[in-house]
C-alpha cells in the first residue's frame, strides 16, 4: 500500500514539532504551506517561518500564497494530488473548495480539548480561566471555526505557575505525538469522527497587546493567571510612577500574597526582599520584571535600578 501524500499547513514552532514528527515517521510530505515571510527581530528584517526553515532543509516543497482564496492556488493545490491535508497554526483560513480537494480531508491539530476554547488563542484562554486541564484535539476541518468533528484528544495537567509559554512547548510535543500515534488509523477509517457539542463550545479570541495591561482592581489570583498568559507575548505591563510620564513595566513572574487591606495599585513593599502591590484581593509579589530598554530583572535588582514609587 502506497504511503499517503501528505500536504502540511502550519507556520510557528508549534507547528514545526508536528511537522518534524511527521517526518520522523517516516510519512510522505509532499509539500508544506506556511505564511509568507514577514519582517521580524529590531531591524525589521524578512524571515522565514520556523516551519519553512525546517521544510527548506529537508527539501520539501515551500508554498507562500498571501491567501487561499484564489483560483491559481486551488490548481495548484489539487496539483499536488493529496490525501489528506494536515494543518497547525497555520494562520490563513481554508475556504471550502480548499477543504474539499485533499481526498480524505483536512485534519487540524488544535491546541484545546474542543469544544472548549475554539480560536486563536486557546492556550491563553485556558489559563486565564483557571483551567486545571488542556489538551490536544485532532479535528476534521469544516468551513466554521473549530467546530469539526474530533477524531482524537489528549490532555494534560496545567501548573499552577505554567507561563503560556511553557504549556506551548507541552502541548507542542503531545500534538505531534498524539497526530504520529492515530493518523494511520484515522485515514484507514479505523477511527469515527465525533461531533462536537455545541452547547459547550467556548471561543478564544486573539490577543491583544491592551490586553495584557494589569488591572489592580482585579483579585491577585486573576492577575497571576494574566501574568502567566501573557508570557511570552504580548507581556502582562502596569504603568506607574507619574502621570506626566508614566513608566510601562512587564511583569514577567508573580506570585499572589497574603497583604494588609490596602487601595488597590498601592505598593505596599519595594525592597530587596520583592514587590508587592494591593489588588483588589490580596497582593501580588512582583517575581521578574523589565523596565523600558532594560533586561528582566529579579526584583532584589529591579528595586536598586528603579524606584517606582516616585
Amino acid at each position: 500500500m502506497n504511503k499517503p501524500r501528505i500536504v502540511f499547513a502550519g507556520t510557528p514552532e508549534f507547528a514545526l514539532v508536528s511537522l518534524t514528527a511527521l517526518v520522523d515517521a517516516g510519512h510522505d510530505v509532499v509539500a508544506v504551506y506556511t505564511q509568507p515571510d514577514r519582517p521580524a527581530g529590531r531591524g525589521r528584517k524578512l524571515t522565514a517561518s520556523a516551519v519553512k526553515r525546517y521544510a527548506v532543509d529537508q527539501s520539501i516543497a515551500v508554498l507562500q500564497p498571501e491567501t487561499l482564496r484564489d483560483a491559481a492556488t486551488a490548481e495548484e493545490l489539487e496539483a499536488l494530488k493529496p490525501d489528506v491535508m494536515i494543518v497547525a497554526a497555520y494562520g490563513l483560513i481554508l475556504p471550502q473548495n480548499i477543504l474539499d480537494i485533499p481526498k480524505q480531508g483536512c485534519l487540524n491539530v488544535h491546541a484545546s480539548l474542543l469544544p472548549r476554547w475554539r480560536g486563536a488563542a486557546p492556550i491563553q484562554a485556558a489559563i486565564l480561566a483557571g483551567d486545571q486541564t488542556t489538551g490536544i484535539s485532532l479535528m476534521r476541518m469544516t468551513a466554521g471555526l473549530d467546530c469539526g468533528p474530533v477524531f482524537a484528544a489528549d490532555s494534560i495537567v496545567i501548573e499552577k505557575r505554567e507561563s503560556a509559554e511553557q504549556l506551548h512547548d507541552r502541548l507542542a510535543v503531545l500534538g505531534g505525538a498524539l497526530l504520529v500515534a492515530r493518523l494511520d488509523e484515522i485515514l484507514c477509517g479505523e477511527t469515527a469522527a465525533v461531533e462536537q457539542d455545541e452547547s459547550l463550545a467556548s471561543y478564544a479570541a486573539k490577543i491583544l497587546k491592551q490586553d495584557a495591561e494589569l488591572d489592580w482592581e482585579l483579585s491577585a489570583a486573576d492577575l497571576h493567571r494574566r501574568v502567566r498568559a501573557y508570557n511570552p507575548a504580548p507581556g502582562a505591563f502596569f504603568f506607574a510612577g507619574p502621570s506626566n510620564n508614566p513608566l510601562r513595566v512587564k511583569v514577567w513572574d508573580a506570585t499572589p500574597v497574603d497583604v494588609a487591606a490596602a487601595t488597590a495599585g498601592t505598593i505596599v513593599q519595594y525592597d530587596g526582599d520583592g514587590i508587592v502591590m494591593a489588588c483588589g484581593e490580596g497582593g501580588l509579589r512582583l517575581d521578574t520584571l523589565q523596565a523600558p530598554g532594560k533586561r528582566r530583572a529579579e526584583a532584589h535588582e529591579f528595586v536598586k535600578q528603579i524606584d517606582l514609587r516616585r
